[in-house]
């Protein structure tokens, strides 16, 4: 699998893999999303390509004090092969070159099997609880 950043050209295949996967909820438009990223480290914002066709992505942030990871996606087809794993790796060392000392994710409890796949690759409970507030009402 060759991982680069994201083109605007990936735009639609990007965003049918996220619904493919279950990560488009309704709070969230992932244009907007997208269109956001663009503007904040958009070289953390990485496909993953086998044979030409998207297959993974993982969309990364670094804010100066932590990083996050976002959009952790892999085709139905390709998944249990070690390419969720590759895409993690590709953007851990890219947030270390930049000196983050810590990435930080939110899953939502109910996901037990990616909690087994973070759980494995050495991230582990901080026992904190994740809040939000929503600044944009209109998401959708």
């Amino acid at each position: 699998m060759n991982i680069r950043p994201f083109q605007i050209k990936d735009e639609a295949t990007v965003i049918q893999l996220w619904i493919d996967c279950g990560l488009v909820v309704p709070q969230n438009n992932p244009q907007k999303d997208i269109e956001r990223k663009l503007k904040v480290n958009p070289e953390l914002f990485l496909v993953g390509e086998q044979d030409g066709e998207i297959v993974a992505t993982c969309m990364a942030g670094y804010e100066g004090h932590r990083g996050w990871i976002n959009y952790l996606a892999v085709s139905s087809k390709l998944q249990r092969k070690g390419l969720a794993s590759k895409m993690m790796h590709h953007a851990e060392k890219l947030l270390a070159e930049l000196g983050c000392p810590k990435i930080n994710l939110q899953i939502r409890s109910s996901n037990t099997a990616v909690i087994d796949f973070y759980q494995s690759l050495g991230f582990s409970d901080d026992n904190v609880l994740s809040m939000g507030k929503r600044l944009e009402k209109d998401e959708l």
